[in-house]
């Protein structure tokens, strides 16, 4: 009984403390020990119970044993720092409010941060409030877990699929000890350098932890699923619900501050892949462990960092912290581990990416008012913040509008298809010129939630493009528009020129048409960066403007780094990958490498396993070995059900002509016999005179939704009208020409305003002075209107201007185009600046076709808005 009663005091701060004796059987301590509840906690058995001495507590808050007589010094020391701490607050209080009366100041400057204190108080009681309920549910056992909150029961309970795993819940605690060392390590090697980088580049240098015990909770189980269905017979899979509230006591330094983290928690959902099946012991060449999505994480930060409260950097050394997290273990992001010598490390670390998710923000309405200005008109700033696992993508910010229109597009790999999400949030942002004058932390802003929404990626799988209007949650109002399309990976330089083609048409220079994946293995022999020391490499490789680095390998000329990374590839035709490796202390190039992507189109199946390669600028016998693979995106089937659902949205279906080249080639022959000559019609070469095709006959307004854009512009003629008319027009108000071509796939319409011609002169000393203004109808609103610059003294201005709108193919059949030719000089006797007018009618099958409507148009009289 001696050891125990010096426990307390022999360990040395820095050291890693092992956790007490799991064997002893400590009393369950239900939810009930809560302070507001009146239920007393068991006794503790009089084996455990004969430790304590006289007028000491045998338990302590939590009801686990505890030896009070070591602590009493502790006890004391923290009563002299609560008053010290009490007195210093109040002087600070006393003197900040003395100084704003002293210098004159304005009473905003004390009322803003009393407002903001008690907010912050507020919220650090609810948060403490939750963890303490947190910690207590993870030391009670399931049943009173159960009994008292009834709200939060485990995922076995909600899904069937999922089994009880109170088993694993007894492996975990028995091993928990040991597994407090390998995280340990875990957390100093692979999260300590990157939080220290990314506090970096904001000059707050120094970061490191000083200590790390992490408790003796140990994690969770929920509920675990096993997959039996739709995997691969080489491998295991099963998500783990897990839930972790530790006591951790992690102590660490940014610069000369110290600061500590206490009540970590993190939940979520955990997959183990377990691959590949061997046919030896243990049977299973490794694991891979990785949250599907971000996992929920909180904690509380203490210590100085916390004691000062600097405006935004304990919300700043948070959102670090929580990032690198997911750095290490978010898809796609997985923590490898390898349990056999058999299974190489290409197999088990190199990525392997199932396909790619295409993503277009288009719009959002009817958005919450966040900012509220004095006379009481509300506006918001919004954005958007697309997250696909630990892949964050955000849109531009739309200022002052609550029904913006982003026309945002990105593009993210995905590694697993069953069980992840896409996770939408929009967000109010604050004006970050008026959060530098307030001193905030440069990046960090308080924004408000204006709603967020999730889409299960498997059903973008299935349905192959999901083209949808989302109902915000957490926000009493508001939609958002989406649409997303998935693309498989093929191992086929074929479908190569297919996806550039439509890649093309889609006319967004960010798109991709192939995925590199790069696994580097290791290096040979590197030179020397400084006299008589081996070097400290690094390796960064970049295609285009994409950058990826490994992780850093003290004092070695032969590194291993065996990390993977995966690449978006515009076009492998003309791009390549570079490779530097660099030494950490100098920062000079100790070698390099250029791998052009077209030689990998030739390559068998398009990769190559670890082969080695001659650095450059390095030793003679520098090698780099690394191994790549090359995939080519192809548009994911869109089943039937997906087609119809589509058109209905649309409204613009049509008799469904074009489902294979052979009946496209039927149709087009039919229709060519019976037409006459009357248009000009090409395939994308110099106009010359064509037997007419009437193309909305040949390819239905959904053929769009339901072929990519390369299958059917294959088959499709563009049409070409005459470059000049010398008509005035029924009206005799001149005529306009006009492109009106509408993409389903971007949501976008694109009006071309070409030319105008014959343009009356009623005045030879008053010439016009033409301009064409533009507006979709119903509404007439300002976000609608377009204008094209004024072209001096003119009759038969040329403009050829393009304005862009961002509309739904569902408001397309119910929108008109008004197209209106005005003059700066009065025209007529009445003096009105409209020469002339158009509505036109957007519910025409062939503006939705890939060539589009080119036309000239009858100026008509001005009639008055109705």
């Amino acid at each position: 009984m001696s050891d125990n009663s010096s426990l307390g005091s022999s360990v040395p701060l820095a050291d890693f403390v092992v956790p007490p004796d799991t064997d002893e059987e400590a009393p369950i301590v239900p939810l009930a020990e809560l302070p507001k509840m009146s239920e007393v906690p068991p006794a503790t058995p009089p084996s455990t119970s004969t430790a304590t001495t006289p007028g000491t507590t045998p338990t302590t808050a939590n009801g686990t044993t505890a030896v009070a007589k070591p602590r009493t010094s502790t006890s004391d020391d923290n009563s002299i720092f609560s008053v010290l701490y009490s007195v210093g607050k109040k002087i600070a209080i006393v003197g900040g409010i003395y100084l704003v009366g002293y210098m004159g100041w304005s009473v905003a400057w004390l009322i803003a941060p009393v407002i903001l204190s008690v907010a912050r108080d507020q919220m650090a009681k609810t948060s403490q409030k939750k963890r303490e309920i947190a910690k207590a549910s993870a030391l009670a056992s399931e049943k009173d877990v159960i009994l008292a909150r009834i709200d939060e029961l485990p995922a076995w309970v909600y899904f069937p699929d999922v089994e009880r795993a109170e088993w694993l819940n007894k492996i975990l605690k028995q091993v928990w000890p040991n597994a407090n060392h390998f995280a340990r390590t875990l957390v100093k090697e692979t999260i300590e350098p990157n939080v220290a980088l990314a506090l970096s580049q904001y000059k707050m240098n120094g970061f490191r932890f000083d200590r790390i015990i992490l408790g003796t909770i140990p994690p969770r189980i929920g509920g675990v699923k096993i997959y039996d269905k739709n995997v691969d017979r080489n491998e295991i899979i099963m998500d783990l619900d897990l839930f972790y509230a530790s006591d951790c006591d992690i102590n660490f330094y940014l610069g000369g501050m110290k600061g500590g983290i206490k009540d970590f928690q993190i939940h979520g959902w955990v997959r183990v892949v377990m691959k590949p099946l061997i046919r030896s012991m243990p049977l299973v060449g490794g694991l891979q462990i990785f949250f599907l999505n971000n996992p929920n994480i909180d904690f509380n930060l203490v210590g100085v960092i916390d004691f000062m409260d600097m405006p935004g950097l304990s919300d700043l050394l948070r959102r670090i912290i929580v990032e690198q997290i997911g750095n290490v273990m978010v898809l796609p992001n997985k923590l490898p581990i390898s349990l056999s010598e058999e299974v190489s490390a290409v197999s088990l670390k190199m990525p392997e990416p199932e396909g790619l998710l295409r993503i277009h923000v288009v719009e959002a309405k009817n958005l919450m008012k966040k900012d509220i200005s004095v006379l009481g008109k509300g506006k918001s700033d919004p954005y958007a913040i697309i997250n696909v696992g630990a892949q964050e993508f955000r849109t531009q910010i739309i200022d002052n509008n609550v029904n913006p229109k982003w026309d945002y597009w990105c593009e993210a790999p995905v590694f697993i298809e069953m069980g992840q999400w896409v996770d939408i949030q929009l967000m109010d942002s604050d004006d970050s010129k008026k959060d530098e004058r307030l001193g905030s932390m440069p990046g960090v802003q308080a924004d408000d939630l204006l709603g967020r929404a999730s889409i299960d990626i498997s059903s973008v799988i299935k349905k192959g493009v999901l083209d949808t209007w989302l109902t915000l949650e957490e926000a009493k109002h508001g939609d958002l528009h989406v649409r997303l399309q998935w693309y498989k990976l093929t191992a086929d330089p074929n479908d190569l020129q297919q996806i550039l083609l439509e890649t093309q048409l889609l006319r967004v220079t960010t798109m991709s048409s192939a995925v590199l994946s790069v696994f580097i293995d290791s290096a040979r022999h590197l030179k020397q960066a400084r006299a008589n020391s081996k070097p400290d490499p690094y390796l960064v490789c970049s295609v285009n403007k994409q950058k990826k680095q490994t992780a850093m390998i003290l004092r070695d000329d032969s590194p291993v780094w065996e990390q993977g990374f995966t690449f978006l590839v515009t076009n492998p035709d003309n791009e390549c990958l570079n490779v530097k490796i660099y030494d950490q202390k100098t920062g000079n190039d100790i070698g390099q490498y250029t791998y052009t992507l077209s030689t990998l189109l030739k390559q068998f199946n398009m990769e190559v396993i670890q082969q080695p390669f001659q650095l450059q600028k390095s030793g003679p016998e520098s090698k780099l070995y690394m191994s790549l693979s090359l995939r080519i995106l192809k548009a994911g089937e869109i089943d039937n059900e997906s087609e119809s659902a589509l058109e209905q949205v649309a409204a613009l279906a049509r008799s469904s002509s074009v489902k294979t080249p052979d009946a496209t080639v039927a149709a087009f022959q039919a229709v060519k016999d019976t037409q006459a000559n009357s248009k000009r019609l090409s395939a994308e070469s110099p106009i010359t005179e064509e037997e007419p095709v009437n193309a909305a006959a040949v390819i239905p307004a959904s053929a769009s939704l339901e072929k990519p854009i390369s299958e059917v512009v294959s088959t499709v003629l563009t049409h070409r009208m005459p470059e000049s008319t010398s008509s005035a027009g029924e009206h005799g108000l001149g005529r306009i020409q006009l492109s009106i071509i509408y993409s389903a796939q971007r949501q976008k319409l694109d009006v071309t305003i070409h030319k105008i011609m014959h343009i009356p002169l009623r005045d030879p000393s008053n010439i016009p002075d033409p301009y064409v203004k533009l507006y979709l109808l119903p509404g007439r609103s300002k976000e609608s209107k377009r204008k094209t610059a004024t072209i001096k003294d003119n009759c038969n201005p040329t403009y050829d201007a393009s304005f862009e709108y961002l509309i739904s193919i569902a408001e397309l059949r119910h929108t008109e185009l008004e197209v209106t030719v005005c003059t700066h000089k009065g025209f007529l006797s009445s003096g009105s600046p409209i020469i002339g007018m158009r509505k036109i009618s957007l519910d025409d099958s062939d503006i939705t076709t890939p060539a589009g409507l080119k036309s000239w148009f009858d100026l008509q009289p001005e009639n008055k808005h109705e």
